[in-house]
């Protein structure tokens, strides 16, 4: 042991020496991106098309002001043409209610609303049969002038208002920055260089910040990445030894509470956004005040239009606070493309406090088949559904193999799904999503996009295997070393295009400085068999093949007959590889090892399963 111990350090600089020149692909793929965001913004300039660039704020500011001033330009909203139906309501009458109700949808927006033109008590519900919207309205209601509209933004743009109101880095935020290239010397990049993340996500920075000062727990894709290339191992220990003291989790700290009341109320009522994440957009349902309707003066139609625009219906009325009011019922429709995993929870935004609340709302139902949810309100309200963020946490298992040249298949198994993703060259592509052994998704399943469209779009659908800077606090992870975890997600990248990787039970057992996981030189674009796979233990700095197989009866960091240590897990699979494995690996491209490393960091399957 001694003998392979030395061995190992007498060709330690020599090993890393060739590691770090396999690496300079992922500088070479950050160029490649850097020069595309480079040529898409100047693109950009040149059509002149008015349209502002998402990451200067100062072009944002502008088109919005615009915007604003120029009143007579015809934009087309949905919202303009709700108005636009208000004021002509016989041409949407009800031929059986003699009520008007309308529905105009497009890709973000469904804009349902229903008029009480007659105001009988027999038709206070109304289902919007388009979108399987509705309302069941008290008596007080259906006898008043009062329209009913259900804004349902596919979109959520609430929820970032809470954000503004915490101490803690905004995590969305986070995300789409940390993809900014590296400078070899470490200098801390301009502002505007650290937002060109739109198409393409990059390698995260390691001066991001949080707003207190402290780096951001997410930073753990922004810190010991590809920067290590050109910086010493005292210094990747140094940042391992900060990241792992975060990792710990300290909690963010929260607005103060004035009274011990309040205290109970925001531990029972206030949603915590770290924990649940609004999924399926956001709906914005209101009463509104019936506008004056047209009246036929013989040939003359005639309408008052009123300075105001529309205003509001109070409800309950303000003048009895204290009498009890029935609640409105609501149905929701929930569309396809969305999938809850358990019973979403329900919420109301409260302006004044920029959060959610779940009080307020009661006689929840959820129909499964129905793809339905009912609800009862004390009064109108914005409201959303929200998930448990981290309901397919911790993974049942993962595998990376590939599939071809510059091609692999990424698989992550978890207690409600199985998620297929495919990579190849600079994309990656969702290949299925399979529910109690149905596919789901098709909407966004077999469409080449960024990882960082995938991770959006799978969030956005409810399908979350991505954890996030406080993940940690809410699933008992099998936690391991930054350095480790990090170092192992970019060898295990650079050799992807020959050998396939997996999960393996023993990982728990090694504790927390090492990893472990299964690894088979793989040519085929096949499945690979049990016999096949081999145990390989990593931890950062040393790498070794394990003599025990996933079916042994205990844990053994007892070498492999005839192995030898590694100062790389790149060297250590290299004793055992044929030519044409390692000749694969020195011809894979840039851009798919850098696809590879993304959705590695952006899963976290060693740490996560």
């Amino acid at each position: 042991m001694e003998k392979l111990k030395a061995k190992d350090q007498e060709r330690r600089e020599s090993e890393l020496a060739e590691l770090h020149s396999l690496e300079q692909k992922f500088l070479s793929a950050q160029q490649w991106k850097k020069d595309y965001r480079e040529n898409a913004k100047w693109e950009h300039y040149l059509s002149c098309d008015g349209s502002p660039d998402p990451t200067v704020l100062p072009e944002i500011n502008t088109f919005m002001s615009l915007w604003r001033e120029d009143q007579n330009e015809d934009i087309q909203l949905v919202m303009e043409k709700g108005e636009h139906v208000l004021n002509t309501a016989n041409m949407y009458e009800d031929s059986e209610s003699g009520n008007m109700q309308a529905v105009i949808k497009d890709k973000n927006v469904t804009f349902c609303i229903w008029a009480n033109m007659k105001k009988k008590v027999r038709f206070k519900n109304h289902v919007f049969c388009d979108v399987k919207h509705g309302f069941d309205l008290p008596k007080s209601l259906a006898v008043s002038s009062v329209a009913i509209r259900i804004l349902h933004t596919h979109y959520d743009h609430v929820s970032p208002l809470w954000l503004q109101c915490q101490s803690v880095p905004k995590l969305e935020v986070l995300a789409s920055e940390e993809l900014t290239q590296h400078s070899n010397d470490n200098v801390e990049k301009p502002v505007e260089e650290e937002k060109k993340a739109r198409e393409e996500p990059n390698m995260p920075t390691d001066k991001e910040m949080c707003s207190d000062g402290r780096k951001s727990a997410t930073s753990f894709k922004e810190t010991t990445s590809i920067a290590g290339i050109s910086e010493t191992e005292e210094e990747i220990e140094k940042k391992s030894e900060i990241l792992d003291i975060l990792s710990q989790g300290q909690d963010p700290p929260m607005q103060e509470n004035t009274n011990e009341k309040e205290e109970a109320l925001t531990a029972e009522t206030i949603v915590d956004l770290q924990q649940f994440v609004p999924v399926g957009g956001v709906y914005h349902i209101d009463a509104l005040q019936l506008p004056p309707q047209v009246k036929k003066v013989k040939d003359w139609n005639m309408v008052e239009v009123l300075a105001v625009g529309l205003e509001s219906y109070t409800y309950p009325p303000e003048e009895a606070e204290d009498a009890t009011h029935p609640p409105i019922q609501i149905t929701l429709g929930l569309s396809d493309d969305v999938i809850y995993f358990k019973d979403p929870v329900i919420a109301r935004w409260d302006p004044a406090g920029q959060q959610w609340r779940t009080d307020g709302i009661s006689n929840i139902t959820y129909k499964t088949q129905e793809k339905s949810l009912t609800f009862e309100m004390d009064a109108f309200y914005t409201v959303a559904l929200l998930q448990d963020a981290h309901c397919h946490m911790l993974y049942q298992a993962w595998e990376l193999r590939p599939t071809g040249m510059d091609e692999a298949l990424l698989i992550v198994t978890t207690v409600f799904a199985t998620i297929q993703i495919q990579i190849k060259d600079n994309q990656c592509m969702l290949s299925s999503v399979v529910v109690e052994e149905k596919d789901v998704l098709s909407h966004m399943t077999g469409k080449w996009i960024s990882p960082l469209d995938l991770r959006a779009g799978l969030k956005k659908a409810g399908v979350n295997i991505f954890p996030g800077e406080h993940s940690h606090k809410y699933v008992s992870v099998n936690k391991k070393a930054p350095l480790a975890e990090d170092r192992a997600y970019q060898q295990m990248a650079l050799v992807a295009s020959a050998f396939a990787f997996a999960w393996s039970k023993w990982n728990l057992e090694a504790g927390r400085e090492k990893v472990v996981f299964k690894v088979s030189e793989h040519l085929k674009a096949d499945s690979i068999e049990d016999k096949d796979w081999s145990l390989y233990m990593f931890n950062g700095e040393k790498a070794q093949k394990l003599k025990i197989t996933e079916t042994s009866e205990a844990f053994s960091e007892e070498l492999e007959d005839d192995s030898e240590f590694h100062s790389t897990l790149y060297h250590m699979l290299k004793d055992f590889a044929s030519k044409e494995a390692m000749d694969k690996v020195e011809a894979a491209s840039d851009l798919f090892i850098d696809v590879v490393y993304q959705l590695l960091l952006a899963t976290r399957v060693l740490t996560y399963s």
